[in-house]
């Protein structure tokens, strides 16, 4: 909301224009959602983002690039702001508003998740590399969350986390309240049940901290 603010104030400047691989990133979750993913090729990307196809094999060596760099950036939309942690907040609660803020942040590419969800499995390397930029986007969400990804429980806590994601992303494609009751149910319920590997692995926050100085 702050952001919001300060951008009126300045008077509406015109925000800088997209790099190439935001123009890349872009065109390609448009256009898997308008015709798939199996046939998506580099020259069609290359042609909806306007950039010739050397631009494209410059920022990216392949689609599937593309797609672990659309989920990066989901990642730093989800963790650019601070979270708000109370002082009886659990680990679960906090790894809940993250992953909720990444449900918010994917809410425009809807459509694309969806034909990725179908698609993916038939692309065995895509697949992998999809799954592998999945794991490595809940190690984050749990850093964030103040729970250790690190050692044996960190490793444990990642997977059955992204598990839990997994099961609430089915439900959240289908979800269309606004107040998206339904995927926050899920995600809840699942939670709880991992909840104890959560736990082991939390640090106090340092805002918590700052907070008791």
């Amino acid at each position: 909301m702050a952001e919001g603010r300060s951008s009126h104030v300045t008077g509406g400047a015109a925000p800088p224009p997209a790099s190439d691989r935001d123009r890349i990133i872009d065109a390609t979750i448009r256009l898997v959602g308008q015709e798939g993913w199996r046939r998506l090729s580099l020259a069609a990307i290359a042609a909806e983002a306007e950039l010739s196809i050397v631009q494209v094999y410059r920022a990216f060596g392949s689609k599937t690039a593309i797609l672990c760099a659309f989920a990066r950036r989901i990642d730093e939309e989800t963790l650019a702001a601070p979270l708000e942690v109370g002082e009886d907040e659990r680990p679960r609660d906090r790894v809940f508003d993250l992953l909720m803020r990444r449900f918010d942040a994917l809410r425009p590419h809807r459509e694309a998740l969806e034909v990725l969800g179908r698609e993916l499995p038939s692309d065995p390397c895509a697949a992998v590399a999809a799954g592998a930029a999945m794991l490595h986007s809940i190690a984050w969400m749990l850093e964030g969350a103040g729970i250790s990804a690190q050692g044996f429980a960190g490793v444990l806590a990642v997977n059955l986390t992204a598990a839990a994601y997994a099961a609430t992303m089915r439900v959240w494609l289908r979800d269309d309240s606004p107040d998206l009751a339904s995927t926050m149910a899920t995600l809840d319920r699942r939670l709880r049940g991992i909840e104890r590997w959560l736990g082991r692995g939390a640090r106090p926050f340092p805002r918590a901290r700052a907070a008791e100085a």
